[in-house]
């Protein structure tokens, strides 16, 4: 008999682990009922999660302790990048020694910081036989699914398909030092924010209801640099904020970057995503593109034009904070407030979905076979932008490909 209600434990006690939590006061039919982190953000999470009404949830010392309560049921992984295979493997030991049983697993994007650490998490999840969903948010922010609807139930369904999404996710730059570091990430803002943009744009362009095989990648081109964090006097802020760790000057990693991927549909015809993204951006905060173009109709998605602003002079003096939108960057002025973050960003319908789907016992439609194809668009990028070339789709090696960045051997000003 199923479930009517399950319990999740997360893994991970940081900065998306609790975005989730908050986004969990629109969840139904599952309670936080653990988290597993570092020192004290475990605590600091479940405390979240206790005083949002969302779950009575303990913190645990390590995820097979977590695994071994009987009231989790699915597991949501926050951790950082850099230690996907080493959760997963841990998972499917403790499962597989008995140590308890789980219906189905969420990860955070990316699922693999390259194509072979992608593939593993989706091998090793079905080892463990679980139900697995990708955590890809912004195919589930409301703006996006309905202006997917409306454009074509009226739009394509009188005129045509569209024919061009462009996307792109801008910020200043990532919260956690080690965000920064290619090797650990897997890259820079490609690896870490294009996941968003080449994903929400390829939904954008598949017909509703249609597996994302209908369309077909053909070739990618794509181009990286290091415009602002490369510069000694923002490299200074990057070092002293790492403790000496992070090094911009010898071993940056790209904090602008672009993509084009060339797919062709069902019928044979041209399709093409534009993808943009930048560590580098310096504006209220935070800002989400979007746009989808057919034969006679657009769509426009922008997250900071919102029915929310306010205005503080120069007298307003506070403390800095993120409390208008994510990547805040000024107290003063006249800025735009983005009302729920949580719902507005999809992490509220994500959830949703993850939570409904497992219950059913279905496979989410977000999953890690997406999150693979994720990946390899993003590596085919690299590849390209490596050899300032178009590359074909799938090029050969791709399976092994590690970027120059994530091995710290990229420098833009060194190679001229």
């Amino acid at each position: 008999m199923r479930k009517k209600r399950i319990g999740i434990g997360i893994i991970g006690g940081g900065f998306i682990a609790r975005f989730h939590i908050r986004s969990w006061v629109g969840v139904r039919d599952a309670d936080i009922l653990g988290v597993v982190g570092k020192d004290e953000t475990a605590e600091e999470a479940a405390a979240l999660a206790r005083e949002l009404n969302v779950g009575e949830a303990n913190s645990y010392r390590t995820i097979t302790d977590m695994i071994a309560d009987p009231h989790i049921d699915a597991l949501w992984i926050c951790a950082p990048n850099f230690t996907r295979i080493e959760v997963m493997e841990e998972i499917v030991h403790a499962l597989e020694s008995g140590k308890g049983e789980m219906i189905g697993i969420a990860c955070e994007k990316p699922l693999g910081r390259n194509v072979a650490e992608a593939k593993k998490v989706l091998e090793l999840s079905r080892r463990a036989q679980l139900l697995d969903g990708y955590l890809e948010n912004q195919v589930f922010a409301p703006a996006i699914v309905r202006g997917k609807e409306i454009a074509w139930a009226r739009g394509a369904s009188l005129t045509g398909r569209p024919y061009l999404a462009r996307a792109a996710e801008e910020h200043s730059g990532p919260h956690m030092p080690w965000f920064w570091e290619g090797g650990l990430q897997g890259g820079g803002v490609l690896n870490d924010m294009m996941c968003h943009s080449v994903e929400e744009a390829r939904f954008m362009l598949t017909p509703p209801g249609a597996d994302r095989s209908v369309l077909t990648p053909i070739k990618v081109t794509a181009y990286t640099d290091c415009l602002k964090w490369q510069n000694p006097y923002y490299a200074k802020i990057l070092s002293d904020r790492s403790g000496g760790q992070t090094d911009y000057i010898n071993r940056p990693a790209e904090d602008f970057a672009r993509s084009m991927i060339e797919y062709r549909d069902e019928n044979g015809e041209k399709l093409v995503v534009e993808t943009t993204t930048s560590w580098a951006y310096v504006g209220a905060g935070l800002r989400l593109t979007m746009e989808l173009l057919g034969p006679e109709y657009s769509v426009i998605v922008n997250s900071l034009d919102s029915g929310l602003k306010v205005f503080f002079s120069r007298n307003v003096k506070g403390e800095a904070g993120e409390d208008l939108v994510e990547k805040q960057n000024a107290e003063v002025g006249l800025m735009p407030v983005v009302g729920s973050e949580e719902t507005e960003y999809g992490y509220i319908a994500e959830n949703r979905h993850m939570v409904q789907s497992f219950l059913a016992g279905k496979r989410p439609e977000e999953n890690f076979s997406d999150g693979v194809n994720v990946t390899e668009l993003l590596m085919t990028a690299y590849m390209s932008a490596e050899q300032e070339k178009t590359v074909p789709f799938p090029p050969p090696g791709l399976d092994s490909f590690i970027p120059a960045v994530a091995k710290g051997e990229w420098n833009p000003r060194k190679s001229g």
